[in-house]
């Protein structure tokens, strides 16, 4: 059944939505962290921060419009997601971009149960 804009919000979509504004929150200030540190290893997580940032701000205004795409753009959140979680991975002593890993771990979970719970 696809949601429609009078389906209240599931707690799983809820805590989904909740996921995807953290991770988008965590790699906007881990964005920022990488352009203090500069270098061509930082540019290449940058592009895997972008995509994350942008892709799981999207990807929430979808859930809270009820978007019959949203199951579609869950499933392509996660890929994001698992991308910038193994580009932040390539220097796992930096603090800031072990947080950022994790945050993308946890949205990615959740946007890969939203992709088989409403398809």
């Amino acid at each position: 059944m696809q949601p429609t804009p009078m389906t209240p919000m599931t707690k799983e979509m809820q805590d989904c939505v909740e996921a995807c504004m953290t991770c988008h929150s965590v790699c906007e200030e881990t964005m920022s962290s990488c352009m203090q540190m500069g270098g061509q290893e930082q540019m290449q997580i940058m592009r895997a921060l972008m995509d994350c940032s942008e892709m799981t701000r999207m990807c929430a205004d979808m859930m809270m419009r009820r978007s019959p795409l949203s199951a579609r753009m869950c499933g392509l959140c996660a890929q994001a997601c698992d991308m910038c979680a193994e580009a932040c991975m390539s220097m796992p002593d930096d603090p800031q971009l072990k947080r950022c890993a994790e945050a993308c771990r946890r949205c990615a979970t959740m946007c890969r149960a939203m992709a088989g719970a409403t398809a």
